[in-house]
């Protein structure tokens, strides 16, 4: 059983997994392929020149897999509360994990299967959002949603600072304290 479980491997589900893999939490990502980021040309993104959506995608899965995040291409279909876990249904198989993080891009689709609420988006041509609280919890306990899917606007820096903020959120939870990640130079 994962710890947490990502939903979506764009810049909000990669960012959030960096930082829930490097402190230690056993996180899975299950990401379908289809982010609207892979469509992307970014010039925008503090601290890259310039970078492809599927470059930027891709150099993600590298980090939190560098972290030791684990990564399956595949759909989420369905999840289920089952005590005190989730089971995330994919067309090929079933994840079981305490917390899930929505990081879903423009989809709101598995709102329903969980009783999440969602509203009308925020951003041209989103047409729903999860609701959020401004940690980025759902109305469902150990329920999570961060990026676009939450209501940030759609580029990718934003995005990604919202996963990062959620997972942060999300680590001092389930640690029971303020979590602040560091790294210093060597």
């Amino acid at each position: 059983m994962y710890e947490v479980a990502v939903i979506g491997a764009g810049p909000a589900g990669a960012s959030a997994a960096i930082f829930l893999a490097k402190a230690g939490k056993k996180t899975l990502v299950i990401d379908h392929d289809k982010s609207i980021t892979k469509r992307a040309w970014i010039e925008n993104h503090y601290g890259v020149l310039e970078i492809s959506g599927p470059d930027l995608v891709e150099t993600g899965i590298k980090q939190f897999k560098k972290f030791g995040a684990e990564h399956v291409e595949d759909e989420v279909k369905a999840i289920r509360k089952n005590g005190d876990r989730f089971e995330l249904e994919t067309e090929n198989g079933t994840y079981q994990a305490k917390q899930i993080l929505l990081a879903t891009g423009v989809l709101t689709n598995l709102a329903e299967s969980l009783g999440l609420s969602t509203k009308e988006g925020t951003e041209p041509r989103i047409k729903s959002i999860y609701e959020v609280d401004a940690d980025g919890k759902t109305n469902v306990p150990g329920v999570w949603a961060a990026g676009t899917a939450a209501g940030v606007s759609v580029h990718t820096i934003i995005t990604a600072g919202d996963g990062a903020k959620v997972a942060i959120n999300i680590i001092s939870e389930l640690n029971g304290e303020r979590y602040v990640d560091h790294d210093v130079l060597k």
